[in-house]
């Protein structure tokens, strides 16, 4: 039976990546926790690699952010208007999503648009409608020795989980879900949760009732700089060094 491996926050790292993946079985399930994207030079070969191959990812605030700002980009393309040159997600790692996609050049420091925008513009456009569809958590029918539903988001959310079913509280839980804890929640928390978003120095934190992920691929301070993945059925932790 096919394993269920949940990789961390890439974050443009595809050559990491494509070296994590080789060390998975040929057959394991891939399961992203999101951030996709930013601050590494491949962010559309990420992106390519999990489309094609119909992995499942959650919403990161990366994407969110793409999907946010790229309709900005967008209209700026479309009605023959300069570039914006200053935004939250041009200095969270935007701007080398953007020329990964090649729409995007740097001129004095700024972002401008590519000579030659066209074929990465369709695909970028392309990406933004995938990326609006990416589910906020993923219920796994899978069996954890905690016992608890095993829960795969970008940021932590047990605690947070039971809003999920009230209409009035969703909008807050998503906010939760993708962007806004960092703190993981406390051994009674109602579910197993596997989650990223907040690097950790020297691997994976694995505790019974959580696993953040995320080890910080994209950054070179001691202790993080790998990119690692977590076996659900098994418990294994497999990492590589970031790019």
């Amino acid at each position: 039976m096919s394993h269920h491996y949940v990789i961390g926050d890439v974050h443009g790292s595809y050559d990491a990546l494509m070296e994590l993946v080789s060390l998975l079985p040929q057959d394991a399930r891939l399961i992203f926790v999101g951030d996709l994207i930013d601050r590494g030079a491949k962010s559309a070969e990420v992106v390519r690699f999990v489309r094609e191959n119909n992995h499942l990812c959650v919403m990161g605030n990366h994407e969110e952010a793409m999907i946010t700002q790229g309709f900005v980009l967008m209209r700026c393309f479309e009605m023959d208007e300069d570039l914006p040159t200053h935004s939250m997600w041009y200095s969270n790692g935007g701007v080398w999503t953007l020329r990964s996609y090649g729409i995007v050049k740097l001129e004095n420091g700024k972002p401008v648009k590519a000579d030659d925008f066209a074929e990465g513009l369709k695909q970028f456009k392309d990406d933004m409608k995938w990326m609006e569809k990416l589910p906020l958590y993923l219920e796994l029918p899978i069996e954890h020795p905690s016992e608890k539903p095993v829960v795969v988001s970008h940021a932590p959310i047990a605690t947070a989980w039971a809003m999920r079913k009230i209409d009035s509280m969703y909008g807050t839980f998503a906010r939760l879900a993708t962007t806004c804890r960092r703190d993981p929640d406390h051994s009674d928390a109602p579910i197993f949760n596997i989650f990223g978003h907040t690097p950790m120095q020297n691997g994976p934190r694995v505790r019974e009732h959580f696993v953040n992920i995320d080890t910080g691929c994209y950054m070179a301070e001691e202790g993080y700089n790998s990119l690692s993945a977590y076996c659900i059925e098994t418990g294994e932790v497999i990492s590589v060094k970031g790019s």
